[in-house]
C-alpha cells in the first residue's frame, strides 16, 4: 500500500461563483497544495454518479491526486458551493453550501481503516463541515481510532455546525487550524479575554492540544507551540479572491512541519503560500513554487 504522508478528509465540490465555477472544497484544496509540494497525499470523499462529479475525478487526476479513496455515490449529487463577495468587503466570499450532497455520505471500508493505521509521522487532515451529516461523521470518528496527527481545519458555516459536536472534535486533534473570527467565536462560549495570544492559550489549556494556528488574514498568522507564541505579519498582495487562501496556508504549515522548519520559518512560509493563492482566483490555481520564494526574498 502507498504510504501517504497526509491523508484529507471531507468535502470535494463545485465552487459556484458569479461568473464560473471551480473545483473547490478545503479538504481538497489542501490536498492539491500538497501535492505541488511534492508530499505524498490521499483525498478521502465522496462524488454522485453525475457529471459534475466524473469531471471533478478527471481534474483531481490532472492534479495528479489519488483518487483510489473517492467513493461515488449513486444517490446523492455531487456537492455544490453558491460563493457570492460579501456586501460588507467585495474580496470577502458568502458561502451557500448546498445539502445533502455526496460528501455527507462517506463509508467507512477496509481501505480507509488501513490508511488511518498507517505509522507515526503521518497527518489526517478533517474539518468541521464534513460532521454535518452522521454518515460521513460516523466515518470520520472511525478514522480518528487512527495512528495519524490529526488537524482539525475548522471551518463555521452557519448553520452547518454545533457546539456539541465541534467540542467533540477539539477533543481529538493535536493540531487546530482556525481564524480569529472562529478563535472569537470558541472563545465566546468559555467568556476568555478578548486576546489571540491568551485565548489561544485557554483553548490549548481546555481542550489539550498542542499546536494552535490562527490565520488573521492581511494581519498574517500566529502560532501556538510548545506554549511559546508566535506571529507573523504577513505579505502584501493584490487579492483577486480570499477562496482557499487559509487552505494554502494549512497545506504550507503542513509542509514546513514535515521538513522540520522552525515555527517562525514555518509561520513565513505558509503565510507565503497563503498569499500567492489570494492573488488568484479559485482554491487551487496554477502557481509556481518560485512565487512563493520570491514573495519572501522581496519582504525580507
Amino acid at each position: 500500500m502507498t504510504q501517504y504522508q497526509v491523508a484529507c478528509f471531507g468535502e470535494v465540490l463545485w465552487d459556484i461563483l458569479p461568473d464560473k465555477a471551480l473545483p473547490g472544497g478545503a479538504p481538497m484544496n489542501v490536498a492539491y497544495h500538497l501535492q505541488k509540494l511534492s508530499i505524498p497525499v490521499a483525498m478521502i470523499s465522496s462524488i454522485g454518479d453525475d457529471e459534475p462529479g466524473q469531471t471533478l475525478l478527471e481534474i483531481m487526476k490532472q492534479y495528479q491526486l489519488t483518487t483510489d479513496y473517492i467513493q461515488t455515490d449513486p444517490v446523492h449529487e455531487t456537492g455544490k458551493v453558491y460563493a457570492r463577495p460579501s456586501a460588507e468587503n467585495p474580496l470577502e466570499m458568502k458561502y451557500e453550501i448546498v445539502q445533502p450532497v455526496a460528501w455527507d455520505y462517506i463509508s467507512f471500508t477496509p481501505a480507509l481503516r488501513e490508511l488511518a493505521q498507517q505509522p507515526g509521522g503521518t497527518f489526517l487532515v478533517f474539518g468541521s463541515l464534513a460532521s454535518r451529516n452522521i454518515d460521513s461523521r460516523q466515518t470520520l470518528l472511525s478514522l480518528l481510532k487512527g495512528n495519524r496527527t490529526f488537524v482539525l481545519d475548522i471551518n463555521l458555516r452557519p448553520p452547518h455546525f454545533e457546539q456539541e459536536l465541534l467540542v467533540e472534535l477539539l477533543h481529538h486533534c493535536h493540531i487546530l487550524k482556525l481564524n480569529e473570527t472562529e478563535l472569537a467565536i470558541i472563545g465566546g462560549w468559555h467568556q476568555w479575554p478578548d486576546n489571540i495570544e491568551a485565548q489561544a492559550k485557554a483553548l490549548s489549556t481546555q481542550y489539550a492540544i498542542p499546536t494552535i494556528i490562527i490565520t488573521l488574514g492581511e494581519k498574517g498568522a500566529a502560532l501556538l507551540k510548545g506554549g511559546k507564541f508566535y506571529q507573523h505579519p504577513g505579505y502584501r498582495v493584490k487579492v483577486a479572491d480570499t477562496i482557499g487562501s487559509g487552505d494554502a496556508f494549512l497545506a504550507g504549515f503542513l509542509y514546513s512541519t514535515i521538513k522540520k522548519y522552525d515555527p517562525f520559518d514555518t509561520l513565513s512560509f505558509s503565510c507565503a503560500l497563503g498569499a500567492v493563492v489570494a492573488s488568484y482566483h479559485g482554491g487551487c490555481p496554477d502557481y509556481q513554487r518560485a512565487e512563493i520564494t520570491r514573495l519572501m526574498a522581496a519582504n525580507k
